[in-house]
């Protein structure tokens, strides 16, 4: 029996691959540190810049020991100021106290991920408030030299990051004058995301609304319940409500594939502040919940503070927020367990039910060509406490379910215990712990014949 049509659109491979990621870190870090800001002015001096002991080793360490598997680095913010002695400008850490002039953090930073076996990826703010030139096309070029001379020579990038903050008042080389720009024609896109197609083939490019993963619309660390991987990108301004609740949910009928990418900072600011401390646990987990959950990738920022490194208090946070989601999802009940389904496409076991319960990610349940509704039975073996499920969509074939129901057997009765409208990637949901011997699925409704390639029911710890 052949595999199902795909359902377009469908993923690239290195939105796959960005998919699997789940979680991931962002780093803050320049001269804003130092002067207590959140968006330098552009006319910070070099000399500002003097960790006393900046660390990327322990960065990495904290964010693998997380559970991130990634990390991304503000190679340059709004302030201009550049983390490598990049040869288009003297605003850099080669004009700073720190090293003599002799660092070189991004260097640091991609070596440190490389041995803690992270994924490195860039930030390179558009917007540059210390540039004489903003506004006019020679900085297009400095920003475009810049661009390429990251993606040339620090090795592979996972991840190159454009943010929506563009032109407003500034330095700009002493003139201290507001400028403005058409951000949707000022920096040629399409021309930059080129350049880093060809210098960083696997990299995904994050931007408002892609071209390969878009921002969810809020920095408070929540997607929307239901969370379509695909838009219609054309027209994002997200200033707008329409278009941020747009960003958050996707949309159904969405005609190219740009999931969305949650962007939360673990302190109130996105930079170190001495007065800020990390948020509480069970807000953390809440937004892993809303984030990873509904099928996006978190992107949580840590900031290092003026030594250079990740605060203790910072790192404690994140090792509880770990054992927490670890505790949660230690045991997957399902695994390895019997599983049976309404129809299988064309009777053929490459498509049995069983496929989402034997652990391979390349292997899927799939109904029949003109099924829109199914359901599917894992029958656990014994009477197990059990409190959430995991499910995941077979991507490569696109994002299919619109509407499912999770009902557990209880006293011989089946009890509905959860609800949902898109899957995607994955779908986390918690209820009230149960004891069962069996969970079913209900696909009530989907845009074209169901896959599965993954349920995971979790037992209580």
């Amino acid at each position: 029996m052949q595999p199902p049509a795909p359902h377009f659109p469908v993923p690239s491979d290195r939105q796959l691959r960005w998919h699997a990621l789940e979680f991931y870190g962002f780093l803050h870090f320049t001269v804003n540190t130092f002067t207590d800001q959140e968006w330098g002015y552009g006319d910070e001096s070099p000399s500002v810049f003097n960790p006393t002991a900046l660390d990327a080793r322990q960065w990495a360490r904290a964010a693998r020991d997380a559970g991130m598997r990634g990390l991304i680095l503000t190679a340059k913010h709004h302030d201009g100021f550049c983390l490598w002695p990049s040869r288009f400008t003297e605003h850099s850490v080669q004009h700073s106290p720190w090293k003599g002039g002799k660092g070189d953090v991004v260097r640091e930073f991609v070596d440190a991920c490389a041995e803690y076996g992270l994924k490195a990826g860039l930030y390179l703010s558009p917007w540059d408030r210390n540039h004489a030139e903003y506004g006019r096309p020679a900085y297009v070029e400095y920003y475009r030299n810049q661009l390429e001379e990251l993606l040339t020579g620090y090795g592979e990038i996972f991840e190159v990051w454009f943010d929506g903050a563009n032109g407003g008042d500034g330095y700009y080389g002493g003139a201290r004058e507001t400028r403005r720009i058409d951000a949707r024609t000022y920096y040629n896109f399409p021309a930059l995301w080129a350049l880093a197609r060809a210098r960083q083939p696997n990299a995904v490019l994050f931007s408002d609304a892609g071209p390969d993963i878009r921002w969810v619309g809020n920095e408070a660390g929540y997607a929307s319940a239901t969370c379509w991987a695909k838009m219609h990108p054309g027209g994002i301004a997200p200033g707008t409500v329409d278009d941020v609740n747009r960003l958050g949910r996707g949309e159904a009928d969405g005609a190219e594939w740009r999931p969305a990418e949650v962007d939360v900072s673990l302190r109130p600011g996105w930079f170190y502040h001495p007065r800020e401390a990390p948020r509480a646990l069970d807000e953390l987990v809440a937004i892993y919940d809303a984030s990873v959950a509904r099928g996006c990738c978190l992107l949580l920022n840590i900031p290092p503070d003026r030594r250079g490194r990740i605060p203790d208090e910072d790192i404690a946070r994140l090792r509880a927020f770990r054992r927490v989601i670890d505790a949660r999802y230690a045991h997957d009940a399902a695994a390895g367990k019997t599983a049976t389904a309404s129809e299988v496409r064309g009777d053929d076991p490459a498509f049995a039910a069983a496929r989402v319960t034997d652990g391979n990610p390349e292997t899927y349940w799939a109904a029949n060509d003109d099924t829109r509704a199914a359901t599917l039975t894992v029958d656990l073996g014994e009477a197990t406490r059990v409190n959430a499920i995991r499910l995941e969509e077979y991507l490569p074939l696109g994002q299919r379910v619109e509407r499912f129901a999770v009902d557990v057997r209880v006293w011989d009765q089946w009890l509905e215990t959860a609800i949902g409208t898109t899957i995607g990637a994955r779908r986390i949901l918690a209820f009230p712990a149960l004891t069962t011997s069996q969970v079913r699925v209900r696909i009530l409704g989907a845009q074209a014949c169901p896959t599965l390639k993954r349920v995971a029911v979790y037992a209580v710890a």
